[in-house]
């Protein structure tokens, strides 16, 4: 929490603002749910890998259909391309990740530590949109998934039929109803809900693989009819199977959920802040566990679906469009097992946008308030649930809860957040001069780039939904940026123990005056001309004490910031010395650190600055300096309302 978000808090809200804004944000604006950065509570690998299932799992509710209409009879084929892409590619990317960002930051933390300045923030922006994409789409595709297989149960009541809109808005609303209410603890329920559901799929696989091992001629009509279609030619096939794989990419999601959760897991007791050995180990059998599991469901549930599911029944309006498994559960085990599948996979899609949800309210509170491209309410939970809520209602609206349609979105934001994971990690194998390792990676990240290019141009809709998410939080960033130009933003401010000599010396013999300094080449004659031009121009009494207050220019992107004063002695001058990348900001928290310190309310002494005050201006909101005086004062101003409390500006 910044000294102005300490200020703000002073006052009491009433009962209603304080539940709102409060939600489930302790003071450091750190989430409380299952992707807080710092847990009191942590649980075992395979527990924490549950929690990534719900997401990562959950997909097999639609996958094999979506890879039955995007491959047709080649669905096998395409699947075990997505499945060698996956074992080969995505999880030692994510292996790696999970070493470099084991605090749950993931590949868009690595990336921000390669980019400097405002070109490392607008990337880190862009993939946020990216990001909201994958989330939002996974809370809502998930729900319309859900309603389709509640609304084709033989119980179903008759008026669910053509309500796919309403029911998938009312798993919506359910959902955001959950963390209004607050969402404290999901790992014990995704155990339970994954354990399930798991189970029951293997029911279902098993029961089909016997009905094709009674009735082998399903096998042989199929491969005739993949002859006939293909031209009886295994590399048109295969080549085919590589073009089209793209389309399945949605079998790839819950990578990057699954390091985002890695703070949950229990490391060695030989852990330490610094050393995560035990949390990285337990995070790397979670992502491989995950990946053996979900590539075992994805080959052989491809396998049976499509050789016992006609396709037109995949089709739009098909009884398998969207629900494969359990479109065969029905049919070889009967309405009663049947309908305990549809409960479960509707209860882990629905709880699949819970994971998204928590991954969201983790995602942009970690990023947005930092930079100052939020406002201060984003800290809440709460607030940020109707919004999202509000989002997913639209986009539930807009594509008529169709599974189809949002796939490609879907898929979009999925694939570009691997990819963005697949280049982070070559970078960083480069910058650790291990040349072999970033080879191996860059050629995994070129199979991302094109596999993301394909799936951009076939369906364009993804990169379109991506792009007015990234337009949003561009929009809202640069906005809230400029609204909160004039606030305290040090998270701290520590003086060292030469600097509050220096400041309680003075505030002893009645007042501290400071100067501020632009530093320059740091000569004895710069200090001595600064001191006599102050003095002289701003009526310093001539036996007044005067300390220079100097801030060195550090990455003005930043917003918030931990600010160390180190007191030194220059040539005979007694100077206070910070790094920072915004000057004015700055010096009103020093200021108001020195009152605090001393019990005096300091003054502090400014020459005016030259040039244009529009280009001042524009200077201010990207390099941090600009018109430092009267930018001063107004933080001081909106700081602290009271006058007698407030350091004084003067200005020569």
């Amino acid at each position: 929490m910044t000294i102005a978000d300490e200020r703000a808090t002073a006052k009491k809200p009433g009962a209603f603002r304080s539940w709102f804004f409060d939600g489930l944000v302790d003071k450091s604006g750190a989430h409380q749910g299952p992707h807080a950065k710092t847990v009191e509570k942590t649980h075992s690998w395979w527990r924490v890998m549950c929690l990534t299932g719900v997401d990562y799992f959950s997909t097999l509710g639609y996958q094999p259909a979506i890879a039955a209409i995007a491959a047709g009879l080649l669905s096998p084929l395409a699947t075990i391309v997505l499945v060698v892409l996956t074992l080969a590619g995505a999880l030692p990317v994510y292996r790696r990740v999970a070493q470099e960002s084991p605090n749950g930051s993931g590949s868009i933390a690595m990336l921000e530590r390669l980019l400097p300045w405002w070109a490392g923030k607008i990337f880190v922006l862009v993939l946020l949109g990216f990001a909201a994409t994958d989330f939002m789409i996974t809370i809502t595709l998930s729900a319309a998934d859900a309603a389709a297989h509640a609304i084709e149960n033989p119980f179903a009541p008759s008026w669910f039929a053509g309500n796919e809109v309403l029911i998938t808005l009312v798993l919506v609303a359910l959902l955001a109803a959950v963390f209004l209410r607050g969402f404290r603890e999901a790992i014990g329920i995704a155990v339970v809900l994954v354990a399930v559901y798991l189970a029951l799929n293997v029911v279902v696989i098993v029961v089909s693989i016997g009905q094709v091992l009674a009735s082998p001629v399903v096998v042989s009509d199929w491969w005739t009819t993949l002859n006939t279609q293909h031209g009886n030619n295994p590399l048109i096939m295969v080549g085919i199977a590589l073009l089209v794989f793209p389309k399945l990419a949605l079998g790839l999601s819950g990578f990057e959920t699954g390091v985002a959760v890695m703070p949950q897991i229990t490391g060695k007791s030989t852990d330490t802040v610094t050393n995560h050995a035990g949390r990285i180990q337990g995070a790397r059998r979670l992502l491989t566990t995950a990946a053996l599991i979900m590539s075992a469901f994805l080959v052989t549930s491809s396998l049976v679906t499509t050789f016992l599911i006609p396709q037109k029944e995949f089709q739009a309006g098909g009884q398998a469009n969207g629900r494969a498994l359990a479109f065969l559960a029905h049919q070889y085990l009967g309405p009663i097992f049947g309908t305990a599948y549809d409960i479960s996979t509707i209860c882990i899609l629905w709880f699949a946008g819970a994971s998204a949800m928590a991954g969201l309210l983790n995602l942009v509170p970690r990023y947005l308030p930092r930079y100052g491209m939020a406002p201060n309410w984003v800290r809440a939970v709460r607030p940020l649930v109707l919004v999202f809520t509000t989002i997913a209602i639209l986009i539930t609206i807009v594509f008529r809860a169709n599974v189809d349609a949002q796939g490609g979105a879907y898929a979009t934001g999925v694939l570009v957040l691997i990819t963005s994971a697949s280049v982070a990690v070559t970078l960083s194998c480069r910058r650790k001069r291990q040349p072999r390792r970033a080879i191996a990676f860059a050629i995994v990240s070129l199979v991302f780039v094109y596999t993301t290019i394909v799936n951009v141009i076939e369906r364009p809709d993804g990169i379109r939904i991506a792009a007015l998410f990234i337009l949003g939080i561009i929009i809202v960033s640069l906005v809230s940026r400029v609204q909160r130009s004039f606030e305290l933003r040090a998270t701290s401010v520590a003086l060292d123990a030469t600097a509050v000599k220096f400041v309680k010396d003075d505030a002893e013999i009645g007042a501290v005056r400071i100067i501020a300094n632009e530093p320059d080449g740091g000569s004895a004659a710069e200090y001595r001309s600064k001191n006599t031009d102050e003095r002289r121009y701003s009526h310093i009494p001539q036996r007044s004490h005067t300390i220079f207050l100097e801030v060195h220019h550090a990455d003005s992107s930043d917003f918030e910031e931990d600010l160390f004063v180190e007191g030194v002695e220059v040539h005979g001058f007694r100077v206070l010395k910070v790094n920072s990348g915004n000057v004015p900001n700055t010096l009103a928290a020093v200021l108001l650190e020195i009152r605090d310190i001393t019990g005096t309310v300091p003054t502090i002494y400014f020459e005016w600055t030259e040039g244009n005050p529009i280009s001042n201006m524009f200077r201010f909101l990207v390099t941090g300096a600009g018109e430092v005086a009267p930018v001063t004062r107004e933080v001081l101003r909106e700081s602290e309302k009271d006058v007698k409390r407030r350091p004084s500006v003067h200005v020569s």
